[in-house]
């Protein structure tokens, strides 16, 4: 696969969308988008709201293929390895698919820092003899967050399951005065900045790299210690 287009992994939430952002800055033929819909928890990949991917491909410009995997069972696991590896196999599937039609020279992914993704994805780009960009890997996550806003990301918190954040988090943009916010709860109970341990998710909702904002309409789930939006109605403005 030395020859070819690349591929980003994307969810449509703020680290994939990173990654894409910074491949396009970088003038990396990126060709299509590939998001993988569980159904249900994963140990590899962001959960909420990935139907809306869709609308932020159309609003990108960018081809998306979507993965339909079976349910991972993440919710009972007696080795987390074992299912990490197992979760992987239908992106890796949906690439050699891709290479075999377009051929596919590199993919992109939004891990800060977990190694645990990061490996995997390493080792399937290695397979796939694919190069890896992977812009976030163990950057600062202030500073990284600070460059998103930047830029003109506007994020919106979809997802919240951690201690200090509450309902009111849900829906919220990830502003400089949120970032201020989580620097403190990082501070008094270790929430991640980025979210990379999953105190929060997250939804790109415009940026440079849009041509339309993705709106929405949407009701809030809270079961007193964590909570998700539910997205009723979504549209390109």
């Amino acid at each position: 696969m030395t020859d070819g287009v690349w591929v980003s992994l994307f969810s449509g939430g703020k680290d994939s969308s990173w990654a894409l952002y910074r491949a396009l800055e970088n003038d990396y033929p990126v060709e299509r988008l590939v998001t993988v819909h569980p159904e249900g928890d994963s140990y590899m990949y962001h959960v909420p709201a990935t139907r809306l991917a869709s609308l932020a491909a159309e609003s990108i410009g960018i081809e998306l293929v979507e993965v339909e995997p079976d349910d991972f069972g993440a919710d009972d696991v007696p080795d987390s390895g074992e299912q990490g590896d197992a979760e992987l196999e239908p992106l890796e599937a949906a690439l050699r698919e891709l290479d075999a039609d377009i051929g596919v020279a590199g993919v992109t992914a939004g891990a800060v820092e977990s190694e645990y993704q990061t490996s995997r994805i390493e080792a399937m780009a290695e397979r796939l003899e694919a190069n890896l960009f992977a812009p976030l890997w163990q950057e600062d996550p202030r500073a990284l967050a600070d460059a998103m806003l930047s830029a003109g990301f506007e994020i919106r918190i979809i997802r919240v399951a951690a201690y200090g954040l509450d309902e009111s988090w849900l829906g919220r943009t990830l502003d400089a005065d949120a970032l201020d916010e989580l620097e403190a709860l990082n501070d008094e109970y270790g929430v991640h900045i980025l979210g990379e341990g999953g105190e929060f998710e997250t939804l790109v909702t415009d940026g440079p790299h849009m041509d339309q904002r993705i709106e929405l309409e949407y009701s809030t789930e809270w079961d007193g210690t964590r909570g998700t939006i539910v997205v009723e109605d979504a549209w390109l403005e």
